[in-house]
């Protein structure tokens, strides 16, 4: 290369790099075009689809372009659906997130056992949704062990509905959901130093009170992550609502709503409308989740996580 292109190329990376623009930056690329072929394209194809309702829509709910939501939110059978999957999304997060609290906590120290403890905790991963649905049918269907068991021992006079129902579905998102509410909110408490709950103690503070005034607030934006995470997860539940749960009455959720769109009465874009709308009722959740989190919490996150 000669001296006056060796300078033209070294001029041109400086120009580049006085705006911010570095060669480095053409690694994103592939990642960009990912992003674009897999989520963006998509999601800009379905929103595309909501507003181009089938004929038979548009003659029953009216509106035109807009037919497909008027049908969502007027068709009761529809509309409910969010609220069913509200029902089952929220209690489940919820309940992971609190329970995984106190087993993160009695885990942050050492003690023998504790890495048996933790695969024992964390291998429902393992198992998936489908397969945790089938084995809470083996063992808490009404001809599985523990009914069988319950009735042995004179427990129950004939055998309890534990399955294909609401509890049936939210246990099975607790075991699933459980081991990831609990890995996170264990990164987030081993980057909290413990001096600073040493120092609480040596002034007085009772347990609750480093709790409330050390441990939470840190522990506040890992909480939100962890919650939002499991959330979203049990939100978009589909195997264990038709598996373990009642497809057409208490586990109605909005997955099964859009499968029934899209895989029985072949309407694409009531689908896409009900996905899009599954989409929202996240991020109105997520937005509030965020909203609690800065009221708590304003600083950087104190965890690893």
């Amino acid at each position: 290369m000669s001296p006056r292109s060796a300078r033209s190329t070294a001029g041109l990376r400086h120009r580049l790099a006085e705006r911010g623009i570095d060669r480095g930056l053409l690694m994103l690329l592939p990642a960009v075009a990912f992003t674009v072929a897999l989520f963006i394209y998509p999601f800009l194809y379905g929103i595309g689809l909501t507003v181009q309702p089938t004929a038979g829509m548009q003659e029953k709910w009216g509106g035109g372009i807009w037919a497909n939501y008027i049908a969502f939110f007027s068709d009761p059978f529809v509309f409910d659906s969010v609220w069913i999957t509200l029902r089952l999304a929220l209690p489940a997060a919820l309940f992971n997130v609190l329970a995984a609290i106190p087993v993160a906590f009695k885990l942050r120290g050492k003690f023998r056992g504790k890495r048996l403890l933790t695969t024992l905790l964390v291998l429902p991963i393992t198992l998936g949704t489908v397969l945790t649905a089938q084995g809470l049918l083996i063992f808490a269907g009404r001809q599985g062990w523990l009914n069988t068991f319950l009735v042995q021992i004179g427990v129950l006079n004939e055998p309890a509905q534990f399955v294909n129902n609401y509890l049936g579905v939210f246990l099975s998102l607790v075991i699933s959901g459980f081991p990831f509410s609990f890995l996170l909110i264990s990164s987030y408490l081993s980057g909290i130093d413990p001096s600073l709950e040493a120092a609480a103690t040596t002034l007085g503070a009772s347990w609750f009170q480093r709790f409330r005034r050390i441990i939470l607030p840190l522990l506040a934006p890992g909480l939100a992550t962890t919650f939002i995470l499991t959330f979203v997860l049990a939100f978009s539940v589909f195997p264990s609502a038709r598996l373990v749960g009642d497809p057409t009455g208490s586990t109605r959720v909005m997955a099964l709503m859009a499968y029934r769109s899209f895989g029985e009465q072949i309407d694409y874009p009531m689908a896409s409308t009900i996905a899009i709308m599954m989409g929202v009722v996240e991020l109105i959740v997520i937005a509030i989740v965020m909203l609690w989190r800065t009221t708590l919490y304003r600083g950087s996150t104190g965890g690893k996580g």
